[in-house]
């Protein structure tokens, strides 16, 4: 075993006694067919958050959340042949399956029929330890799961590409999309504006919809061709049975009718942000042989392919890179919606010797004034352009 830092969660997630504690974690000596990775940047993703609220403090499980991430290799297992020390690596949300099973066969371990390992929450298919996830300095990976990362691509905007990114892309290519397409993307936040961007690479005329009309400008700099606006039913009205694939990438509930009106004949509506129960007329898909499907993560071919696309097209996340001590703040700012469009932890600032850590380890509970997540926490002038926040933004030219 080796010891390293990371921020792991204790206590129930949104009680006051909820916290993010900087604190030393054990990785597994490589195995044979292991990578063991210093994990440079890591992208905070909705799931995290979900995950930190749905956390049991009484449950033993410890939670170390973070699944989109890309580092560089720092050792490896005898039997490794990909990759060596000092390569640039990217891992996304899953870390194992069963590999026998027919979708593992098929090349879709993310539907593996015994459940894939996950980066984190998940349980290790050898020694049945849970597995920690990339909000740490370290991460320790079989070969087949990690990635190598195109010598073109911005290691911190590209870490949501591992989770973020490929959730949308399957879909895109399951579904066809190219040149002649008419595709539509509802919502525009983490997985939203890569599905623009990734969408208008692939040839499809490519709109967007959201009920945020302020964001038509920054549609279009994305690549769209324009910005529907979801509270305006005359707009709706204007394009229905407009859209051949519709992806719908809003991640609270919301009703499904408005956006299967404008998928056009045999298209498609593709629900990726809100996972929950779903309620959906049936005359709503009848009339215009309408198909409702899902889609989430991805297989590990299709990763490979994502990221060479975006290699060959230059294309990136939109991000706010923040040093992780910073984490309550992406956390609380990701709540309440406050990003455009993925945050990104840099995990460098983990780094000075463990001996540094005090006994009761950092923490930033919900109520402290000093943590962002506080609804009264005082604003920040550093950020002209966001008082309240200071940041770094990469948004790559397309």
């Amino acid at each position: 075993m080796t010891t390293t830092t990371g921020w792991q969660v204790d206590g129930p997630g949104r009680t006051p006694g909820a916290r993010l504690r900087r604190t030393r974690l054990e990785r597994r000596d490589p195995r044979p067919d292991d990578l063991a990775v210093r994990v440079d940047y890591c992208g905070v993703c909705h799931s995290d958050l979900h995950a930190i609220d749905a956390h049991d403090g009484a449950d033993a499980k410890p939670l170390v959340p973070g699944h989109e991430f890309t580092g560089t290799v720092t050792a490896t297992g005898p039997e490794v042949t990909r990759f060596a020390v000092g390569d640039r690596v990217a891992v996304g949300n899953i870390v194992d399956s069963c590999g026998t099973c027919a979708m593992c066969r098929a090349g879709q371990e993310n539907f593996c029929h015994s459940f894939p390992t996950l980066t984190y929450g998940g349980t290790d298919r050898h020694d049945g330890s849970v597995t920690l996830g990339a909000y740490s300095r370290a991460y320790v990976v079989r070969e087949t799961f990690a990635h190598a990362l195109p010598a073109g691509l911005d290691p911190a905007a590209a870490a949501p590409l591992l989770c973020a990114g490929i959730t949308v892309w399957e879909p895109l290519r399951a579904l066809g999309v190219g040149p002649g397409s008419r595709v539509a993307v509802a919502g525009l936040g983490g997985l939203g504006h890569l599905a623009v961007k990734l969408a208008v690479a692939l040839g499809a005329e490519t709109w967007v919809i959201s009920r945020s009309p302020d964001k038509a400008a920054d549609a279009r700099r994305l690549g769209a061709a324009g910005l529907l606006d979801a509270g305006d039913p005359a707009a709706l009205d204007a394009s229905r049975d407009r859209f051949d694939v519709v992806l719908d990438t809003v991640s609270a509930p919301h009703a499904l009718e408005p956006y299967l009106g404008l998928v056009a004949l045999d298209g498609t509506l593709s629900l990726l942000g809100h996972l929950g129960p779903v309620t959906v007329a049936a005359t709503a898909l009848l009339v215009g042989r309408k198909k409702l499907g899902s889609a989430g993560s991805g297989g590990l071919a299709a990763t490979a392919e994502l990221l060479e696309f975006c290699a060959a097209h230059g294309i990136t996340a939109d991000i706010e890179l923040l040093p992780s001590a910073r984490l309550p703040e992406a956390l609380g700012r990701l709540r309440r919606g406050d990003v455009r469009y993925r945050f990104v932890l840099d995990l460098s600032d983990l780094d000075p010797d463990l001996s540094d850590l005090d006994p009761d380890p950092t923490d930033l509970s919900p109520e402290d004034p000093a943590n962002p997540e506080n609804p009264a926490a005082p604003a920040n002038p550093e950020n002209p352009a966001n008082p309240e926040h200071p940041t770094r933004s990469i948004s790559p030219p397309q």
